[in-house]
């Protein structure tokens, strides 16, 4: 019985599932002749170093494909995490089977190609705060101050209602205000420095790539759902591929993406390693 599982009858079947997904990583492997590796968590610190754990043994010349579903996180650990990918394949290719949000699109605007379905989503690239220790607690920037200028306005016109706001804003403090507007301040170069990341793009793709982006996922969205779609993501210049729904390739992204998707859990995963991070609990956009 040389089809035998090498693992033992009962740790076999104790992680099925996670056997069941490489199965389907490796099969996409063979079909489009690449690396495939998956992220499916907020972009955090931590991440950077579960991402390298997926890497370690990548050879430079192979493709890299990464299936990215994240409600956003840090934009810092997201382009240092796609500068590792570049530096560990020959193209890198970021498959967004459901969002990539904020520091998930900072990572995608790092890859030589984005593939995108119908129900693919990026942006927009507000930075977001972990206000406690859970960390898919994340509450955009933007909403923080916004937060913050509204009650300070209110308390101006009604001083009488300083307890009620004080009492919302609670678990916010002046730090993380400051932190909030120096992470939108920083919003601008984290787009250009992942938009430069990829080899062979020129200064002036760059800026152009840059100028086009600025509006859409920057400045004009006032909400973190906001939806930037794969028309809207081609529409500005992005090298995005849009999949075919009953093409072999999407059929397969889907089968994979709905086995984490079942499994509601923050998980890193390629053929060789795979590492659990904790429930997925995402937080309302």
């Amino acid at each position: 019985m040389n089809d035998e599982p090498t693992q033992s009858p009962l740790f076999h079947a104790e992680h099925a599932e996670r056997y069941a997904r490489q199965a389907l990583i490796a099969q996409y492997e063979a079909s489009f002749d690449c690396r495939l590796i998956v992220v499916f968590d907020a972009l955090l610190d931590y991440s950077v170093n579960f991402l390298e754990d997926l890497l370690y043994d990548a050879d430079p010349s192979v493709d890299m494909h990464v299936m990215l579903a994240t409600p956003g996180g840090d934009g810092e650990a997201a382009l240092r995490m796609v500068r590792s990918v570049q530096a560990r394949c020959r193209e890198l290719v970021v498959v967004v089977p459901d969002r990539a949000k904020s520091a998930g699109t900072i990572f995608a605007l790092g890859a030589h190609r984005i593939l995108m379905g119908p129900t693919s989503d990026l942006g927009p690239v507000d930075p977001q705060l972990v206000l406690d220790a859970n960390a898919n607690n994340l509450v955009p920037a933007k909403d923080v101050i916004a937060a913050v200028a509204a009650a300070e306005e209110a308390v101006q016109e009604k001083p009488a209602t300083f307890p009620v706001h004080a009492s919302l804003l609670a678990n916010v403090n002046a730090l993380q205000v400051q932190q909030a507007r120096s992470a939108l301040g920083r919003s601008g170069d984290l787009v250009k420095e992942a938009l430069g990341s990829v080899a062979g793009r020129s200064a002036d793709e760059v800026e152009a790539l840059f100028d086009t982006l600025k509006r859409p996922l920057i400045d004009a969205s006032l909400s973190h759902g906001a939806v930037f779609g794969p028309e809207d993501a081609k529409r500005a210049g992005l090298p995005v591929l849009v999949a075919d729904p009953a093409g072999e390739q999407w059929r397969l992204i889907w089968r994979l993406w709905m086995k984490y998707f079942v499994r509601q859990q923050r998980i890193y995963e390629g053929t060789r390693a795979s590492k659990t991070a904790g429930p997925w609990s995402p937080p309302a956009s």
